[in-house]
């Protein structure tokens, strides 16, 4: 079957390939086909975009100049030159008339999506994390735009103008809510030793009130506080939403602090959710820097579920190019959520569209479908300082962002944060008021 739109390369490479891929069919639906033949581009009757340096011949084209990112093999450090235009930032920019778009909108995707400068060498935060500070997402101000869904419709736009017999596949918005289960209970269920140690903390504080409530809690006089189980469930049950529970189901460690994972009742509540929303692993802190420890609480989560895991979103969103990605891919984890800042809501990868995982060492495309999330309800709280007001603000610009692009907004919240209590009074309403917000037929308008 003939394509309806052929793009002519000097020469095709595996990266020109994934990005063709990505924008022209996976974002926009077009059937088309790539070429580095000219007598076939010549003579090609259908809509045409010209991925080269100049005009290849008679007719009607989109001229798109390369930068000469796509065609190299090495990861190499780039001098970006940024610029605004369409009311975004741009980089890559091309000095020609022969194209209405001044920058190569390939190579800039391709740069955003593969995290190209995650390759390069980086300050890590104290997490061992690339931090939003050393992006050029943050530093350039573009971090809450998903620019490369922002670029994909100009590039719609133009072919649109050249070629108005082109069908385009009409995508539309769509919302999945996301829940990182770090810590099941607050106070129920973590064995006597944590148990005695918790009073012990509290006692060093002379925190009455702590220990009051931590007995009463274990009394069953009182429901955990972490407990929102129910709460999270009549939520989502309103609005016929099917969320995803990334479980922490790993060994105790400094910064794994789950409820054994041998718990008759852990187990139970990770069935019980599984029951009206999917389930995916939360791979351990520890677990980053260890195949064998991730391997093992994957089995763990399997067998409880007796289901096949094939979702995942990293603890403290601990993700180190290529080696967690290609961790993932070995145990055939199919799903990846972490694609996200912990320090600052946005688009780390500029896009809010899901799409396969680049792995640029290897310099070939993935099976690996990397989600990338807007937002976490621990960013806007705890980094950035917002009460539920204010939150609500910046959660109501991104949702309108991603509407604008008909993109996928994934957030990403705890069973904590559904607690009203503590740092969390009030948030609860905020869930309630972004989910009334996302749904409002008038939102982005």
């Amino acid at each position: 079957m003939e394509p309806d739109l052929l793009v002519y390369c000097q020469k095709i490479t595996p990266r020109i390939r994934y990005i063709l891929e990505l924008i022209l069919d996976d974002i926009l639906g077009l059937h088309y086909a790539a070429t580095d033949r000219i007598s076939d581009y010549e003579s090609f009757d259908g809509a045409r975009i010209c991925y080269h340096s100049q005009p290849m011949g008679a007719g009607k084209e989109l001229v798109i100049l390369p930068c000469g990112l796509l065609t190299e093999k090495a990861i190499n450090p780039h001098q970006l030159s940024f610029f605004d235009f369409d009311s975004s930032r741009a980089f890559f920019p091309v000095y020609s008339k022969l194209s209405p778009i001044p920058f190569d909108l390939f190579a800039a995707s391709f740069y955003m999506v593969s995290r190209y400068e995650e390759y390069l060498p980086y300050m890590r935060d104290e997490h061992g994390r690339f931090s939003a500070t050393y992006g050029i997402a943050m530093q350039q101000g573009f971090l809450q735009q998903p620019v490369v869904n922002q670029w994909t419709l100009l590039l719609k736009k133009h072919l649109q103008e050249l070629f108005p017999f082109l069908t385009f596949r009409k995508s539309e918005f769509s919302f999945l809510p996301t829940i990182d289960i770090d810590s099941a209970w607050a106070y129920q269920n973590k064995g006597l030793i944590r148990t005695m140690g918790g009073y012990l903390k509290d006692l060093g504080k002379s925190d009455l009130a702590e220990i009051k409530k931590r007995t009463r809690v274990l009394l069953r006089l009182e429901k955990d506080p972490f407990d929102t189980y129910d709460l999270m469930r009549d939520i989502h049950n309103r609005y016929k939403l099917k969320p995803y529970f990334f479980i922490l189901f790993a060994d105790y460690g400094l910064n794994d602090k789950n409820v054994p994972v041998n718990n008759s009742r852990f187990q139970t509540l990770v069935k019980s959710l599984a029951d009206y929303a999917r389930v995916g692993i939360h791979p351990s802190y520890a677990s980053n820097s260890d195949p064998e420890v991730l391997s093992k609480e994957i089995f763990r989560l399997s067998q409880v579920l007796k289901a096949e895991i094939t979702a995942s979103r990293q603890h403290f969103l601990k993700l180190s190019l290529p080696e967690t990605y290609r961790n993932l891919i070995n145990l055939d984890i199919t799903d990846d959520y972490t694609m996200g800042f912990a320090g600052q809501p946005g688009f780390r990868a500029g896009i809010c569209t899901p799409f396969r995982w680049y792995d640029l060492e290897a310099e070939a495309a993935t099976e690996l479908t990397i989600h990338p999330f807007t937002l976490m309800e621990g960013t806007l709280r705890d980094y950035l300082n917002l009460g539920p007001a204010g939150a609500l603000q910046q959660i109501r610009l991104l949702v309108d962002r991603v509407k604008a692009v008909n993109g996928n907004f994934i957030s990403l919240w705890h069973n904590e944060s559904f607690s009203n209590e503590k740092r969390w009074a009030g948030w609860v309403t905020v869930y309630e008021q972004m989910l009334d917000y996302i749904f409002a037929e008038d939102s982005h308008k």
